[in-house]
């Protein structure tokens, strides 16, 4: 069954140890007792200083002004202003702010009150500090009297040091401050800027009003010169195309719509005249004898002649009717009256001819108008369209001599609007609050320049208090480890970053369960992957020191331990283990640290079996065993499911120490991860399977009376101490401690070695 070790996160496979608040409070009165003479000197000397300072310091009296940028614009005129309106926000007032702060408004108060005059300003500003430096000045100026560009200068350069000028919260309220010597003249000095803030505006915004006006003026000039050939332009177009208006519209559209409407009406009376001389000649070319008098009613209605030929017939008809029936239809008055009604059709059918020339005539006479109104249209309108054309360049003639003379009525407007403001400015500041005379100095404050002092001193001693401490109370060179612990430093290990990559080993193919190693930290595996820094060297020297102590004897085992957690014990264990294995050599590692078994965590993470379950007998050690096939090392885990109240017991049994001695049969070299010395017993019992130990110290950070408490209890571990290992070491720093110099980087480089 193939096994694989999962990579775990760095909280499950290193436990950390952090002090409590009663170690914390211990430690730190016991650096009191060590060094408050140094804090205590400290204190007094940086309160002595202050002292001094007070003494010898002039009091300043600082006066406030405060004034607004009113938001409403006071304006006289209602008219738009010609520079136009800035709306006031929080960009704009820190604007005026530093406005305030600037030279000019400075030049102009100096100016005013011939404060280049006063030695506050121009010469050292008194008090014994002043005077000191006023000395250092003329000595290296040579005595030669100063010019008065240099004067104005260190004027200019006093006057900024004492102004403050700050924006009250949100609001559009400023204050200026000035402080002095003189409580009168701080008070007039922030009055006078004040006034001058609020002259500066007024005169800028008559500057720039006069400046505006004065172009304005040009322009008007040239808008004017525009407007007027604009407008000539448009005359002599109208001449030259013939357009001429009336009533607002052009005279030839006028006569278009006239001709149309008489177009209309003529054609209306051509229709009129065809349709009577249709009708006359429909009766005419009738042809029937009754025809000329039925259907003559109304046709010739407003013909006197047929009408009253027509009541003749009329009146003739109804006689020979009522004589036909009287007398008979062949009785001569009857035959008579007929005649007579004959010769009446006769008269009407002559009165119908003569009418019919008539309407002929009359249609003539519409056709003939029609035709000439049509043709006068067609002349107008192709003499409408030519206009029609013109007037788009008209249109366009027009619309600049519109824009032009526009321009030039808001160009005049804006002018004299311009000549107005120029003789009433306006700004929008406006001061609220004069400065008055301080009461009190506001510096210097003697009760806040002693707390000052008394902190900076109380911090200046402690932080040398701390650098003292630190100077003395850790290990950081070979010569420190030799001389207090009486023992060989075998190798000085730098400090490598941690990495977050992971390598995944295949694993080898083979029969029964095969438990593989994955490589899942990467400082494990430093020595393999980088064989040539300076880490990996150092890990060889260890090697060397292991083969020399005893050349006689095949067989070693090695405990690694520390004095407390964190110190690296572990990880130099398994380099060390790795560099042995990939040397050729036989190599076992075995996980010992029955109370955090932090190797197990981090190489053998799927593991159900160990060292405990060994020695209850529950499996053989064989079924226990994890392997790195790139490197041939063997690892046994230590599982623990629970927390193990009685490890020390373990480990000094003597199962424990025939697990070794039959680990030896197969082993060259086994390396075990041990506990810590300080936090528990455990590493005190080992002496009976342990041929030697390797004791690990952090560099700059173990404290030496605590390796010494550790390694005096643990008597076994110093007898059997091979040496010890200075880890996590700045190598940057390390050669201002001592003779560790050659462990950097310039010495290492020549022999192809690097970080």
């Amino acid at each position: 069954m193939l096994q694989k070790i999962e990579r775990q996160p760095p909280s499950s496979r290193v436990e950390t140890h952090e002090a409590s608040s009663a170690e914390l409070l211990s430690n730190f009165v016991g650096f009191l007792r060590q060094q408050y003479w140094l804090i205590i000197g400290a204190v007094v000397v940086a309160m002595g200083l202050g002292a001094i300072y007070l003494i010898n310091a002039r009091p300043i009296y600082t006066a406030t002004a405060t004034l607004i940028i009113d938001s409403r614009k006071n304006q006289l005129f209602q008219q738009q202003s010609v520079l136009g309106d800035i709306p006031i926000d929080s960009s704009s007032v820190e604007s005026q702010v530093q406005i305030l702060k600037s030279e000019s408004i400075a030049l102009a108060v100096i100016r005013d009150l011939h404060l280049a005059d006063e030695p506050e300003f121009s010469g050292s500003g008194g008090g014994l500090l002043g005077a000191m430096l006023g000395g250092i000045y003329g000595l290296f100026s040579g005595g030669t009297p100063s010019s008065d560009y240099e004067v104005t200068r260190r004027t200019v350069e006093a006057f900024g040091n004492r102004l403050t000028v700050r924006r009250v919260g949100l609001t559009y309220i400023i204050e200026i401050g000035f402080s002095s010597i003189s409580a009168d003249r701080a008070a007039q000095i922030a009055n006078a800027i004040a006034d001058a803030y609020v002259v500066d505006q007024l005169e800028a915004k008559y500057q720039a009003t006069r400046r505006a006006g004065f172009w304005l003026k040009d322009r008007i000039k040239e808008l004017r010169d525009q407007a007027s050939v604009a407008e000539r332009s448009v005359v002599e177009f109208k001449t030259k195309n013939n357009i001429v208006e009336s009533g607002g519209r052009l005279m030839n559209e006028q006569q278009l719509a006239e001709l149309n409407s008489q177009l209309v009406t003529a054609r209306a009376q051509v229709s009129e005249a065809r349709a009577r001389l249709d009708r006359i000649q429909s009766i005419l070319n009738s042809g029937a004898s009754d025809a000329t008098v039925d259907e003559t009613v109304t046709d010739t209605l407003n013909s006197p002649v047929v009408t009253k030929l027509r009541s003749q017939y009329l009146e003739l008809a109804s006689r020979e009717a009522d004589w036909s029936k009287r007398y008979g239809v062949f009785h001569q008055a009857t035959i008579g009256l007929r005649a007579q009604m004959q010769g009446i059709r006769a008269s009407i059918l002559d009165e119908l001819r003569r009418l019919a020339e008539s309407y002929k005539s009359d249609f003539e006479i519409a056709t003939q108008r029609e035709s000439s109104i049509q043709q006068e249209l067609s002349t107008t309108v192709s003499q409408s369209q030519v206009t029609n054309q013109a007037q788009v360049s008209l249109r366009d003639l027009e619309s600049s001599a519109q824009t032009y003379r526009a321009l030039y009525d808001n160009f005049l407007q804006r002018y004299m609007e311009s000549v107005q403001q120029q003789s009433f400015p306006i700004t929008e500041a406006r001061v609220i609050t004069n400065a008055s005379r301080p009461l009190r100095p506001s510096a210097p404050r003697p009760l806040l320049v002693l707390a000052i002092s008394g902190a900076a001193g109380l911090f200046f001693g402690l932080g040398l208090a701390r650098l003292r401490d630190l100077s003395d109370r850790v290990f950081r060179t070979t010569e420190q480890v030799e001389t207090i612990l009486q023992t060989d430093c075998l190798a000085v290990l730098p400090k490598i970053a941690r990495k977050d990559s992971k390598q995944n080993l295949p694993i080898a193919a083979g029969s029964g369960r095969i438990r593989a190693i994955e490589r899942n930290q990467d400082l494990f595996w430093h020595v393999i992957d980088e064989p040539f820094s300076r880490f990996s060297e150092s890990i060889r020297s260890l090697k060397v020191a292991a083969d020399l102590q005893n050349p006689s004897k095949q067989n070693k085992v090695i405990g690694f331990t520390s004095t407390l957690p964190n110190e690296g014990k572990s990880t130099i264990a398994g380099s060390f283990a790795e560099l042995l294995a990939k040397s050729g050599v036989r190599t076992l590692l075995v996980d010992c640290d029955l109370r955090n078994p932090s190797l197990t965590r981090s190489l053998a993470a799927g593991a159900k079996l160990g060292i405990l379950e060994y020695l209850s007998g529950q499996a053989p050690i064989s079924e226990m065993i994890w392997t790195d096939h790139s490197t041939g090392l063997d690892f046994l885990p230590a599982v623990v499911k629970e927390r193990f109240a009685h490890s020390s017991e373990a480990i000094g049994s003597d199962a424990m120490r025939d697990m070794f001695n039959t680990l030896l049969q197969t082993y060259d070299y086994v390396i075990v991860d041990l506990s810590p010395l300080a936090p528990v017993v455990d590493v005190r019992v080992t002496s009976k399977f342990i041929d030697s130990y390797v004791f690990v110290v952090e560099w700059e950070q173990t404290k030496i009376e605590i390796v010494e408490h550790a390694l005096n209890i643990a008597k076994g571990v110093r007898e059997q101490m091979l040496g010890v290992v200075l880890n996590k070491a700045d190598i940057g720093r390390i050669g201002r401690y001592g003779n560790d110099g050659y462990y950097q980087n310039s010495y290492y480089s020549r022999y192809g070695y690097s970080d």
